[in-house]
């Protein structure tokens, strides 16, 4: 009998000290789980049993349980009790983590997005969505669609889980499909994550075209200017080569998984990690970064209410990008990398922007030489990176032509540009753990004459 209970003291103290180490990742699985099922529900419309499907069912987030309070717009996850986690909706903001915050307090803030016209839908491609009846001789048609629907999973499959693809060629749209018995439709808001890199790199780009950013110039921390940090650039910045000591690990407690799912402030967080190298001895992948951009943005533009309007007003708005919210955590900032919601054609207009050089239909959005600047190698990175966008000079996509890059995010979103071919491809899912994207382009470069 003594023996029993000193085994089942001994089984309770060892899952006692095993619950207690990982107690601190349950957050990670409950913030993830509250702050994507809420943008999932209240940001993208969608079903919510459907965003449980697919958009959770994922690592140990799927062990998750949530209670959606559809009045007052929030989210509580949990892990069987355990490290619960609420996010609420904002109107303008999107969805975050509330953390210690009352998120009463939270959603009396509100944003006033700038109008959109109820009937530029009716304008044609690319300023609204009527498709131009163009037809190109080197560009064979049923071999395009065959390529696109290979993409998708066959009638009862769920592996490649590919929600939307958008093909342009020559700027006018050629392929377009979507995950319909699903109920994902043209109009549906679809998470882009690490995309919204690339959407901060038109930001600085546009700040800079007025004159207030400067690339080549130090970053404006005033929080570096004691230390080490205060020999970062603009562009050590821009290309993921500060030296910063950052940890990108989403499996355990790191630098990432802190700034998204524990701290309500992105940008405080990021800039807080500590100097580890001289800029541009190394190239290391940081959302951190990311975030710290969006805040040396904010700064920048030093009103909260022309900062908030900014993307709107000076990006979406004129590129007819009028699906698209840009999230901010509790506090304010842009979470520049990781939180954009948009429907396929507006994240095809974005890649059409950079494709047409930063012009659009005459008006010049971003600065002349930016998108040449924002494909042009970051040294360190060997060929894989650029400014906020991934590139494929070191050929990681081997049957796909060198010019070719991407905005890329978690679990397979991908904006490809491809100036060689004049195509512009969106690729939205859900997983990339079955997608093959290399073989993807191939087949629809194999639709081209050329």
């Amino acid at each position: 009998m003594k023996k029993r209970i000193v085994i089942s003291l001994v089984v309770l103290a060892t899952l006692g000290i095993i619950l207690a180490s990982q107690y601190p990742k349950l957050y990670i699985a409950t913030g993830y789980g509250a702050k994507c099922l809420a943008s999932g529900i209240f940001v993208a419309g969608r079903d919510a049993q459907m965003v449980k499907d697919e958009d959770l069912n994922y690592s140990i987030v799927k062990y998750t349980k949530s209670v959606i309070d559809y009045e007052n717009k929030r989210v509580t996850t949990s892990f069987f009790g355990l490290a619960s986690q609420t996010a609420v909706y904002r109107e303008g903001f999107g969805c975050c983590l509330t953390g210690e915050l009352s998120p009463v307090e939270l959603q009396r803030e509100m944003l006033l997005l700038p109008e959109v016209d109820k009937l530029s839908w009716k304008l044609p491609w690319p300023n609204g969505d009527v498709k131009k009846d163009t037809v190109f001789a080197e560009l064979d048609t049923a071999q395009l669609n065959s390529a696109i629907n290979m993409a998708f999973d066959y009638s009862g499959q769920n592996v490649k889980r590919t929600a939307a693809v958008m093909v342009l060629y020559k700027g006018e749209i050629v392929g377009e499909k979507y995950w319909s018995e699903k109920e994902i439709t043209a109009d549906t808001r679809i998470w882009g994550w690490s995309m919204n890199k690339s959407i901060v790199n038109a930001l600085v780009g546009i700040l800079s075209r007025q004159g207030k950013l400067d690339v080549a110039a130090l970053a404006p921390v005033p929080e570096w200017m004691n230390d080490k940090r205060r020999d970062i650039k603009l562009n050590d910045l821009m290309q993921m080569s500060s030296g910063l000591k950052w940890v990108e690990d989403y499996g355990d407690v790191s630098d990432a998984t802190n700034m998204l799912y524990r701290k309500a402030d992105s940008y405080l967080t990021a800039i807080s990690v500590p100097y580890g190298k001289a800029p541009q001895k190394e190239w290391k992948y940081s959302s951190g970064t990311s975030n710290i951009l969006s805040g040396i943005v904010r700064s920048t533009i030093g009103n909260d209410n022309i900062y908030h309007q900014f993307p709107y007003n000076e990006l979406f708005r004129k590129i007819g990008m009028n699906s698209f919210i840009f999230e901010t955590d509790a506090a304010g900032n842009f979470v520049a990398s990781s939180y954009g919601y948009g429907n396929a054609r507006d994240w095809a207009r974005f890649g059409l922007l950079y494709y047409n050089n930063g012009i659009w239909q005459g008006d010049t959005i971003l600065p002349k030489g930016w998108v040449d600047y924002t494909r042009s190698v970051a040294e360190a990175s060997k060929g894989v990176y650029g400014a906020q966008f991934w590139l494929n000079d070191a050929k990681a996509l081997p049957d796909v032509p060198k010019d070719m890059y991407a905005c890329e995010g978690h679990r397979g979103q991908r904006v490809f540009i491809i100036p060689s071919k004049d195509l512009v491809v969106v690729r939205l899912g859900f997983s990339e753990t079955d997608f093959d994207h290399n073989e993807f382009l191939k087949r629809i470069l194999f639709a081209l004459k050329k």
